[in-house]
């Protein structure tokens, strides 16, 4: 659940001269000053051990002990669509249909957002390679999706264990609606639409500690980088996305079951069938 009180003392204060961006960006900068980050040339970067050490006390994804697993199939549906063309038809999807998806479907939007690749054992580094960039490779996100359109499962939330390849079942029930009140735009009524939402977070200590400030900034480009994999893998498989950053962060934090503090939700990415399949021209948005 989120903490209230941390939250409220964290906040700038309303009428606050700066903007919380503009703090941020400035105190993140890699420069030669008292409060920078001091790595590089303006100081001393962590040792390989103590990142090593550090890194061993994080779990690579959470484990969620207790729960059931299901499994993901080891074949992936095929991607049919040329890569150049993936990216050139991508388009934004406000207007979908739920579809049936089989586990198949599922697994195969998974792995390639955010799935494992290699093992990097010969780096004597404690983190697998996943398909996606990051920084130190130090994977601090995590994969929530919610469904009621999975062939064989019941509706309910989820999480992804991308490193022991399934999910885990977080509750059963169909919270469709739950989500839409959690959204800025309620009328658009996304959720309705969907076959699955997925709800990308990060636990940012897992970068923090090694980049500082600095770390932030890398954690949310590489939910860019996993929310694009999700569009493109979408694509291919003739159906449409819509990223969603508008929502209110504290509900859905609630709703997965997030402090908010130290674990918080900062993208979400709906998969469902498309009105219309998107024409050679992208848009510009």
């Amino acid at each position: 659940m989120t903490d209230n009180s941390v939250w409220q003392e964290i906040l700038l204060p309303p009428g606050n001269d700066d903007s919380a961006w503009e703090v941020f960006h400035e105190n993140s900068k890699l420069g030669k000053c008292e409060h920078s980050l001091k790595i590089g040339r303006y100081g001393h970067a962590l040792a390989n051990q103590e990142i090593r050490a550090e890194v061993s006390t994080f779990h690579e994804s959470l484990p969620f002990e207790g729960y059931p697993c299901v499994a993901l199939p080891t074949s992936l549906t095929p991607l049919n669509l040329p890569l150049a063309e993936a990216i050139t038809t991508r388009v934004s999807s406000p207007n979908m249909a739920p579809c049936p998806l089989a586990l198949e479907n599922v697994a195969t939007l998974l792995h390639y957002a955010y799935g494992v690749t290699r093992d990097n054992k010969e780096t004597g580094f404690p983190r697998s390679l996943r398909t996606v960039p990051s920084g130190g490779a130090l994977y601090p996100l995590e994969i929530f999706f919610h469904s009621a359109h999975i062939k064989g499962l019941q509706a309910g939330l989820y999480h992804y264990d991308p490193v022991r390849r399934n999910i885990q079942v977080l509750r059963h029930a169909d919270e469709t609606a739950r989500i839409g009140e959690a959204m800025a735009q309620p009328n658009v009524n996304v959720p309705r639409g969907a076959a699955l939402i997925v709800f990308i977070t990060a636990v940012f200590e897992r970068t923090i500690f090694k980049y500082g400030d600095r770390g932030y900034r890398f954690v949310l480009l590489e939910a860019g980088h996993v929310a694009q994999n999700l569009n493109l893998v979408s694509n291919a498989m003739g159906l449409g996305s819509l990223n969603i950053g508008g929502f209110f962060d504290r509900e859905i934090d609630e709703f997965l079951g997030l402090d908010g503090v130290t674990h918080s939700t900062i993208y979400m990415v709906a998969i469902g069938k498309p009105a219309a399949r998107p024409s050679a021209r992208p848009d510009k948005a």
